[in-house]
């Protein structure tokens, strides 16, 4: 690459890798926004999580690669299923999912996210939220699992029974009280670390199904 050598080498790099994924490649072929389309792909076709007439809630939502796969599969338009997204950082409009702008850890965004999932509930929420990292592995590991037991709380406020919820860990899997607590609330808890997501990185998915929900 000619522009190579004015690039710091961490972009570089980056770009290096971006121009020789496949997945990327593929993304753009198919239409999605973004290489991570392909992990929720791998982990419903080995879960069959996404049915149609579902009503799913989408965490992390940006830049919407998550969201068109659970509007393909979940085929909201006809089915008279929802998808529900949500993030911080702008999402462009994608038809059938209600997008919202918004903090996931700011009450009032709360509020207006379970208003639009309403009283019929979610059976399905799924969490790719993720901290800013700081390069220090223990650090990080304790800011994804604390995201994963705020998206936790929503989605035991949310899904019907049955339900499931997938959420974003680091490597070494969610532990202490949130695996606690997910295997209290759930039939069935294992960890994915989907083909899509890259060998280098931390991260894994625990997904979750057969949702009980708490007895009065």
């Amino acid at each position: 690459m000619k522009t190579a050598r004015r690039r710091p080498a961490a972009s570089t790099r980056w770009l290096d890798r971006q121009l020789n994924d496949p997945y990327v490649a593929e993304a753009r072929r198919l239409g999605y926004r973004s290489r991570a389309a392909f992990k929720l792909i791998e982990i419903d076709e080995r879960l069959q999580l996404l049915r149609p007439g579902q009503i799913v809630v989408d965490l992390g939502a940006a830049p919407g690669g998550w969201t068109q796969v659970a509007l393909e599969r979940t085929r909201a338009a006809e089915t008279g299923g929802r998808v529900v997204a949500l993030d911080r950082m702008e999402i462009d409009p994608l038809p059938g999912a209600d997008i919202l702008l918004g903090d996931f850890l700011e009450p009032e965004t709360l509020a207006r996210l379970e208003s639009a999932v309403g009283e019929a509930a979610a059976d399905l929420v799924l969490s790719d939220l993720s901290p800013s990292t700081t390069g220090h592995k223990a650090t990080d590991h304790l800011r994804i699992v604390a995201l994963a037991e705020d998206a936790l709380d929503f989605a035991e406020r949310t899904l019907k029974p049955g339900g499931a919820f997938v959420a974003k860990v680091f490597r070494g899997g969610a532990d202490g009280d949130l695996l606690k607590r997910v295997r209290a609330r759930f039939g069935t808890v294992r960890h994915i670390k989907p083909p899509a997501s890259r060998a280098d990185s931390a991260e894994t998915y625990l997904v979750a199904r057969g949702f009980r929900p708490p007895t009065a």
